[in-house]
C-alpha cells in the first residue's frame, strides 16, 4: 500500500518561512516523479513545483519561483518544499504526489498516480 504522509504546514506571517515534508512508503520512492501541488476552497487544484527522480530536473509555477524550494532525499523516501517569503495569496492545502518519470514540461495533476492527504499552511497578513 502506497502512502504519502505530508507534515510542515502551519499558520505563519507573510514574508515568513515553512518547510513542508512528504514521508513515503510502499513505493519505489528514487523511480517516481514527485511534486507538490495546493489547492484552496472553489479554485482548482495548481502545480507548484515537481522534480525528477534524480532531483536534476526542476520545475515551479510562475507564482512561487524565486520562493520556493523543492528537494528530494531519495534514501529516506522524503520530499521536500522550502517555502520562504510567504504571501497571503499560499494560503492553501499543499499535497505532494508521485507520479511516473520523466515528470513533463509542467505538472498535470491528471498524471500523479499518489497523492497524500494534504497539509494547510496559512499565511495572514
Amino acid at each position: 500500500q502506497v502512502t504519502l504522509v505530508e507534515s510542515g504546514g502551519g499558520s505563519v506571517e507573510a514574508g515568513g518561512s515553512l518547510r513542508l515534508s512528504c514521508a513515503a512508503s510502499g513505493l519505489t520512492f528514487s523511480g517516481n516523479c514527485m511534486a507538490w501541488f495546493r489547492q484552496t476552497p472553489g479554485k482548482a487544484r495548481e502545480g507548484v513545483a515537481s522534480i525528477s527522480t534524480g532531483g536534476d530536473r526542476i520545475w515551479y509555477g510562475d507564482s512561487v519561483k524565486g520562493r520556493f524550494t523543492i528537494s528530494r532525499d531519495n534514501a529516506k523516501k522524503t520530499l521536500y518544499l522550502q517555502m520562504n517569503l510567504l504571501k497571503p495569496e499560499d494560503t492553501a492545502m499543499y499535497s505532494c504526489a508521485a507520479g511516473p518519470s520523466p515528470c513533463g514540461v509542467v505538472a498535470e495533476a491528471s498524471k500523479y498516480w499518489y497523492w497524500g492527504q494534504g497539509t494547510q499552511v496559512t499565511v495572514s497578513s
